[in-house]
């Protein structure tokens, strides 16, 4: 399967497998020549729209097998799938849509209403209503086929399929696409509050697989689990395209929830899945952690971000490897990860170098910082970016000397192990969603009660960190915490809204008048506490 092109990893392993099941979803199974076939369907659907190289499709909608298949009639046609992340409010979807300018946006029937009202969809985007193969269970409705009506002017997805119908599946391929042909367009929140369309390649994926084929040992044997969302390249490559490449069968949730997670672990005797630490922590929440049947699983990953050693350490008294993986959305995203033998002796690292990968840690002048010495994590390989969307002095400047620049720091062990000691970016990660400051301060610094403004990660036992704002009012203005909280209602996701809001008089500055984020980290967090304790 090695030399085999991303565009034909679900078409070969049909010749090899015929119907034994690819996916499990919604209680039934879909084989390997169906999921080639519902592949070859929507490749033809595209063709018929004149959907070729280079062209976006973009998809919002919750985990299902009709993702996974434009995924792959995309690489077929050599266009771009740009999977949006369902958390974010309308607004933000516009700004990323008219950027990325898709000639195609699909929607489910849970996200549609809302998308159309709001106008995400630039001028001449043709809109489609996906009403088939979801999971309506998880979206809490009915099968929209049962009574959902389109918004005006968006055909349903069995309308839009049969467009291509009769085109056949070799003619709806745009030729052999060169493995350098993006494939993949993720949108990332930056340092800078503007999220960045992140440039994947299919020779990323295809060697982001091999990383995690070695990472994880697949075989057509193992059993694999996706409960992350596919519009993360979390959800999306560290384990679900390695293992459908590797031939094994995917369980795929539409989303997370634990007592569903629990049944299939034990029902489809799972051997491998992805749990961010949210999502263990809710696992280890429910009356069910300590008498799950888990004896299946051969480890568990995780990353996204630090991981707390006291969650490690349960899951290891489970009788479970689990094991950290360190990357980004730029490094598709497995760039440093541990094996199963190595979870219990490393416990806390991310791991070595990927297969594929290099790492290097470097100084402030960029220089290779000694073993131990922390620095910047730079990555190199295949699996890195081809570059930001339509930004070439972003991707420049992240791709400088032909090494990714993470804005993470850590350190190598003398074994070559890497352990990671924070960011150099003032970014948050919550619930493993990446929440850029500077873009929950513009909606602070809009109101004309708040004179200025800080927004900070405080660490959460169950989320990692949370958002806390830190605001300035402005002179002879009283504004309430409650009030201001509210303006973020239906402006930013909900992970992105602050859990707390404090009122101060002043910012911390640095003597040239740069707010010092050091200080008020130190400051929320004594505030916090004063609160906690009744202290006025």
């Amino acid at each position: 399967m090695v030399d085999t092109p991303f565009a034909d990893w679900i078409h070969a392993q049909a010749a090899r497998r015929g119907e034994a099941p690819a996916l499990r979803f919604g209680g039934e199974a879909i084989g390997w020549a169906s999921f080639a076939r519902g592949i070859d369907e929507a490749a033809a659907a595209l063709a018929a729209a004149g959907i070729g190289r280079g062209a976006v499709v973009a998809w919002l909608g919750l985990n299902s097998p009709a993702m996974l298949a434009m995924l792959w009639a995309c690489a077929r046609r050599g266009a771009l799938l740009m999977p949006l992340n369902w958390r974010l409010a309308p607004p933000e979807h516009r700004a990323m849509l008219a950027e990325a300018s898709p000639a195609v946006f699909v929607a489910e029937p849970i996200f549609a209403a809302a998308s159309a009202a709001a106008g995400v969809a630039p001028v001449g985007t043709r809109c489609v209503l996906v009403d088939e193969g979801i999971d309506a269970a998880a979206q809490g409705a009915a099968p929209a086929s049962a009574g959902t009506v389109p918004p005006l002017g968006w055909p349903r997805w069995a309308d839009f399929i049969a467009a291509g119908a009769g085109r056949g599946g070799q003619a709806a391929d745009a030729g052999a696409p060169d493995p350098r042909t993006p494939l993949l367009l993720c949108y990332t929140s930056g340092s800078t509050g503007r999220p960045k369309g992140v440039v994947l390649s299919a020779d990323a994926l295809a060697a982001n697989a091999d990383a995690s084929v070695d990472m994880h040992a697949l075989t057509p044997q193992d059993r694999v689990l996706t409960t992350l969302p596919l519009f993360h390249v979390g959800g999306l490559n560290i384990l679900t395209t390695p293992a459908l490449r590797a031939g094994c069968t995917v369980t795929l949730h539409a989303r997370f929830d634990p007592d569903t997670a629990f049944d299939a672990i034990e029902r489809d005797r799972i051997t491998l899945t992805v749990l961010v630490p949210a999502q263990l922590e809710a696992m280890m929440a429910h009356p069910r952690w300590a008498g799950a049947d888990l004896s299946s699983l051969r480890s568990i990953s995780t990353g996204s971000t630090i991981v707390p050693e006291r969650l490690i350490r349960a899951v290891h008294a489970r009788g479970v490897p689990l094991i950290q993986v360190w990357g980004a959305t730029e490094t598709c995203p497995i760039a440093s990860c541990l094996h199963a033998d190595e979870a219990r002796r490393k416990t806390g690292s991310a791991g070595r170098a990927a297969a594929g990968v290099q790492l290097r840690i470097v100084d402030a002048a960029g220089a290779d910082a000694s073993v131990g010495a922390s620095g910047e994590i730079l990555v190199r390989g295949r699996s890195v970016m081809d570059g930001y969307w339509r930004d070439p002095d972003a991707s420049a400047r992240a791709l400088a000397g032909g090494w990714f620049h993470s804005g993470d720091s850590g350190h190598l062990d003398t074994e070559g192990f890497l352990w990671v000691d924070g960011r150099l970016k003032d970014m948050i990660i919550s619930g493993g969603e990446n929440v850029s400051p500077a873009e929950v301060e513009a909606v602070l610094l809009d109101d004309p009660e708040v004179a200025e403004c800080a927004v900070v990660g405080q660490p959460d036992s169950r989320w990692g960190e949370v958002v806390v704002a830190v605001v300035v009012p402005r002179a002879g203005c009283a504004p309430s915490a409650g009030r201001l909280m509210g303006l973020y209602e239906g402006r930013l996701a909900r992970f992105k809204h602050p859990k707390r809001l404090l009122l101060v008089d002043a910012l911390p500055r640095t003597a040239l008048g740069k707010v010092r984020k050091e200080d008020v980290r130190g400051l929320a967090i004594r505030m916090l506490q004063d609160q906690a304790e009744g202290v006025a």
